[in-house]
């Protein structure tokens, strides 16, 4: 699979940009594994939490700065953008009319470069970007912008109970992790009752097809039920990188078991303004099947 975004102590009360490092106490937060100058092998096997979580926060750490120059035009400083189709908030409205933002506390999670952090600030809301990566995040602190980030793993969020109004996360984090329940749990923790979390992920169906954008990546290849995760590991046998499959159904039902209320699923189709190839995703493809999944819920 080809990744879109990858994107720990208390709540930041400062205006100032600042990345806040984690302690070596809390969980999932290991060394990064060493890696060979070999390309990485790519193959189908588990990957628990501890492994995908240390994988991923590699990855991203190596490859931020290679991932915001191919992909940095697209995004935009401050657009916030739900996926490779294009589709803007500003259009979708999918966190509420934008002149509803004004003074809402909003948690971006996986939020990369923090681009939809930097929009949701210019409506007036008080974003809080958070992402795995410190890397990704230094990115955040080129572009600027008067709000905190935070280097944390979405399976453990640094926040008290109910400390935000609206929670936000484009590819960032779910495709990423082994126990989608716990970050979906951990997000419904720290919204405010009547919150709502927005989160983007490749569409599952893609699962199902080569991962290229040209015609090959039409034919069905795989069983679309095989929930084997996406590693690619080095010489050695350790994951540096891991991506995780979940069908539609085990998406709805883990927001269910989460406490979420599912009140929409978005899948965006492919405009006729966006002649533009992003991995696995291109107008050939898209005009066909569908490339992002976009799930809306709420906390009652």
């Amino acid at each position: 699979m080809t990744p879109l975004r990858g994107r720990i102590g208390g709540k930041s009360t400062t205006r100032e940009p600042i990345i806040q490092e984690p302690v070596a106490s809390e969980p999932n937060v290991t060394q990064d594994f060493e890696t060979s100058d070999s390309e990485p092998e790519a193959t189908r096997r588990d990957a628990d939490v501890a492994e995908s979580s240390r994988a991923n926060r590699g990855w991203w750490d190596r490859n931020a700065d290679e991932y915001q120059v191919e992909h940095g035009t697209f995004l935009g400083d401050d657009r916030f953008v739900w996926g490779p189709e294009g589709l803007d908030e500003v259009e979708a409205e999918l966190l509420g009319p934008a002149e509803q933002l004004k003074g809402k506390d909003v948690l971006e999670i996986g939020a990369g470069a923090a681009q939809c952090s930097r929009w949701l600030a210019e409506q007036g809301a008080r974003p809080v970007a958070l992402d795995l990566s410190h890397r990704q995040l230094q990115h955040s602190l080129r572009i600027g912008g008067s709000f905190p980030l935070i280097c944390a793993d979405a399976g453990a969020l640094p926040f008290a109970d109910a400390s935000f109004d609206l929670a936000c996360s484009a590819y960032g984090a779910l495709p990423f992790v082994a126990d989608p329940v716990l970050v979906l749990s951990e997000v419904r923790r720290v919204l405010r009752p009547g919150g709502r979390f927005v989160f983007s992920v490749t569409h599952p169906i893609r699962w199902a097809f080569p991962d290229e954008p040209g015609p090959e990546g039409l034919s069905v290849s795989a069983s679309y039920f095989d929930r084997t995760p996406y590693v690619e590991q080095d010489d050695n046998g350790r994951a540096v990188y891991v991506e995780h499959h979940r069908t539609v159904g085990d998406r709805v039902r883990d927001i269910v078991a989460a406490g979420f209320r599912l009140v929409d699923l978005v899948e965006p189709e492919w405009p006729a303004w966006n002649t533009s190839e992003w991995g696995g995703w291109s107008p050939l493809r898209g005009n066909l099947i569908p490339g992002s999944a976009i799930f809306v819920c709420e906390r009652d």
